[in-house]
């Protein structure tokens, strides 16, 4: 276990470092209020994966010698993803807000900053913000080799708001 955290804290660094060299992705620095973002807001993501505005920034590339993906992905209060899986599973690491977690057939997790979440691989689930406050997580996907994620339908309001109910 201390060596999976020693080289998920490594792949953190190694990403803010890479990150603080790079001018241009400086100069997209949301001014958001409402979260303390510590990378840039990036780009919207597409519709067909996701409810709402979820914005996402690479940090390492899926293709490089470290065959790991590391990105921030900023949601907006109500955004999701749809359902998706990843062949290597992925680690998400809340760096700020309030949202939720599902694996299909367990009940939704509330996630907030501090939060690491493990979605195994090949496990259906999705993640976003909290109706009323934004999230910011870091994602990251190991053995990009077997690929990185497959997207499914979207989650319904009612799936969604019965986070709400509870």
């Amino acid at each position: 276990m201390k060596n999976v955290l020693k080289s998920v804290a490594a792949t953190i660094i190694l990403a803010a470092i890479l990150m603080s060299c790079d001018n241009k992705n400086q100069k997209k620095m949301s001014t958001d209020k409402n979260l303390n973002q510590i990378f840039p807001k990036g780009e919207k993501g597409p519709d067909i994966n996701f409810t709402g505005n979820a914005y996402n920034t690479a940090l390492v590339d899926a293709h490089s010698t470290f065959t790991t993906a590391v990105g921030n992905v900023y949601f907006e209060p109500g955004a999701r993803s749809n359902w998706h899986s990843h062949p290597a599973g992925q680690i998400l690491i809340i760096t700020d807000g309030v949202g939720y977690h599902q694996i299909e057939g367990q009940p939704i997790e509330i996630i907030k900053k501090g939060s690491v979440v493990k979605c195994p691989p090949n496990v259906r689930h999705w993640h976003g913000a909290s109706a009323d406050v934004g999230l910011q997580q870091l994602y990251i996907v190991p053995n990009t080799e077997k690929g990185i994620v497959k997207w499914e339908e979207a989650v319904t309001d009612e799936v969604y708001n019965k986070r709400q109910a509870n």
